[in-house]
């Protein structure tokens, strides 16, 4: 018996003629993060407003913890926490009316609302704006009242759309933070097209691109499939550019050397590997018995946007790069 707390098999959702999504399948455990990633366009969020049970699907399954969201909506939507892009909300009301009348709506009275609201207003750092009108809030504040409803009835499944989208880099650091402490005990998904959220929070990321899924892994995984994964580049100072290049095209394991200028006469040689191998520890070896001019020495360990590039644009070639995906979205529809 899976022990997903997200199950996703075969999601379909049409709209006339226009396919959205287009047979998608993919679990989330309990203590993942997955970041769900696609450029605009391809059915981010459509699929969560399915898992929320805010659209109906055209064909496919969706369970959270147990229960069907169609055939039993209110169950599933008591185990999820929603928050829809832009984080919409009353403007007119204050962030304390607007969580009391969410809390109202989630069947809490009494002590417990007033629990629930403490709890969330803690967590969220709404104390100073509880009183303002929501319509006077910054984005970054608008944005937590969204979580503190989202959060408020502590569910164990999150659904979250386009979270960090609009804000500034104080605002993303705490609304990121903010995910990652609450993310030990449940599932979440956040939908994105920022790809820095990946690495930030998320424990798995899933690519997709015209209603599929063309990638899906750890953010390691996905970002050792770059041509930069383990690759090294150096700075070289100009009275010994040409000397370093000679050698460095000869270091073991160097498919190829890419050379860039930069300013004051330096010279960026970034060193390629052959199939993917490490050569940090080659090159380190070169340079500690040359007396070269290095202001920089960089291994890396791939670039997500590049993966996301090969995946996501026309000429990318989705069974090629999601074969193992597929596979597995494959057994557990059959599965189902």
């Amino acid at each position: 018996m899976s022990n997903s707390m997200i199950e996703i098999a075969g999601l379909v959702k049409k709209f006339d003629t226009i396919t959205a999504v287009a047979g998608i399948s993919f679990s989330v455990k309990k203590g993942e993060v997955l970041g769900f990633l696609g450029p605009n366009g391809a059915g981010k969020s459509t699929t969560m407003k399915m898992i929320a049970g805010y659209l109906l699907p055209t064909a496919g399954s969706i369970t959270l913890c147990g229960y069907d969201v169609l055939r039993n909506p209110i169950a599933a939507q008591s185990q999820t926490g929603y928050l829809p892009e832009g984080a919409p909300a009353y403007g007119d009301m204050t962030p304390r009316q607007f969580l009391n009348f969410i809390a109202q709506v989630r069947g809490y009275d009494g002590k417990r609302r007033q629990s629930a609201i403490s709890s969330a207003v803690a967590r969220t750092q709404l104390e100073q704006v509880l009183d303002q009108p929501i319509e006077t809030l910054s984005k970054g504040f608008k944005r937590r009242v969204g979580f503190a409803q989202a959060i408020l009835h502590d569910p164990p499944v999150l659904i979250m759309d386009e979270p960090t989208d609009g804000l500034d880099p104080n605002q993303k650091f705490a609304v990121r933070r903010l995910i990652s402490n609450m993310a030990e005990d449940k599932a979440i998904i956040i939908s994105t097209h920022i790809l820095e959220e990946v690495d930030a929070v998320c424990t798995r990321a899933i690519i997709i691109d015209r209603g599929k899924i063309v990638a899906d892994g750890t953010p390691q995984d996905l970002a050792a499939r770059s041509r930069y994964h383990n690759s090294v580049t150096v700075h070289i100072g100009p009275d010994h550019a040409a000397a370093a290049r000679a050698k460095l095209k000869k270091v073991e394991g160097v498919k190829e050397v890419h050379e860039k200028p930069l300013s004051q006469g330096v010279m960026s040689f970034t060193l390629f590997p052959r199939d993917g191998k490490r050569l940090i520890n080659k090159v380190t070896e070169l340079l500690g018995g040359e007396h070269w001019d290095v202001s920089s020495l960089i291994a890396e360990g791939g670039r997500l946007d590049e993966v996301f590039r090969d995946c996501t644009t026309s000429d990318a070639k989705p069974a090629a790069i999601d074969r193992s995906a597929g596979k597995q979205a494959s057994k557990k529809a059959r599965a189902k």
